[in-house]
């Protein structure tokens, strides 16, 4: 994956927008950043729980990784885009944009249509 391919499955979420913080790219919804790329270190982030944390980094070690010191024991979560494959990357998207967005907003788009 690539750091286009990242940013391609953020910004196709609903009402995600691209913004920059610190220095580097990250993606919100409504204001609130539910992922971070990291051009130069070939690396993404994403905005877990700890629980959601611990699933996918025991599903796959090689390419989720908790960010050092407080912010990932909060549930940061880097992934490894060299290593991760579209559908892993989407579903932990997908996860941190629920993580943020508003109740309202998540619940038109998890509804069946």
């Amino acid at each position: 994956m690539t750091e286009d391919d990242f940013r391609g499955l953020a910004l196709s979420l609903p009402e995600a927008t691209e913004a920059a913080h610190m220095g580097h790219p990250d993606f919100r919804v409504r204001g609130k950043i539910f992922a971070t790329l990291w051009p130069k270190d070939h690396l993404g982030m994403v905005k877990l729980t700890p629980e959601q944390q611990a699933q996918y980094t025991a599903a796959e070690p090689l390419v989720f990784v908790p960010v050092k010191g407080g912010w990932g024991q909060r549930g940061c979560t880097n992934v490894r885009l060299a290593a991760a494959s579209s559908d892993s990357v989407h579903s932990a998207l997908l996860t941190a944009w629920r993580n943020v967005a508003p109740k309202r907003l998540v619940q038109e788009h998890d509804a069946p249509p």
